[in-house]
């Protein structure tokens, strides 16, 4: 299993006049629609229908992951669509659908998620060991650091989603 550490961030504002300067590179821009399967004691399991804006490229991935806090086992592998279909058919839920801006700021790799059903946008950064994550200094404008914040999770954000949808 691949260790996944990251860090989350509450992004206040989309960074345009920072991208306009050329200070944040954006390199892809994707949709990303997300299930969950299966959430349990710090468990996940999910699929995701991957768009490419540039290319026009789908893609679908099945993950599981497994931990809390910053640093969190995963597994990820692409499913064809036909598999896809099938799970999205049995589990009738609604996915998250967000926004992913996938670029660079300072020599750092950030993602930026803005989320099309709901009024909420974060930034991750992703690290390569739990040092590295633990002293990053974030700018101002990354916004709160919610990395602990379970209010913030996707599995947590997705939730929310199927109660208000069954209402």
């Amino acid at each position: 299993m691949a260790l996944e550490i990251e860090r989350k961030f509450l992004l206040p504002e989309y960074p345009e006049q920072l991208i306009q300067d050329g200070e944040l590179k954006i390199y892809t821009q994707q949709n990303i629609d997300q299930t969950y399967l299966a959430i349990e004691d710090g468990q996940e399991l999910r699929v995701r229908k991957i768009t490419d804006l540039d290319s026009g490229e789908i893609t679908f991935t099945h993950t599981f992951k497994d931990g809390k806090g910053i640093s969190r086992e995963e597994i990820e592998y692409f499913i064809s669509e036909g598999l896809y279909n099938q799970v999205i058919e049995a589990v009738k839920a609604i996915p998250l659908v967000k926004k992913r801006l996938t670029g660079e700021w300072n020599g750092t790799t950030v993602e930026i998620d803005v989320y099309t059903q709901l009024e909420l946008s974060v930034l991750e950064v992703e690290f390569d060991s739990l040092e590295e994550a633990e002293s990053f200094k974030a700018p101002e404008w990354f916004g709160e650091d919610v990395s602990t914040d379970w209010k913030y999770s996707n599995k947590t954000v997705w939730k929310e989603l199927q109660n208000k949808s069954s209402k």
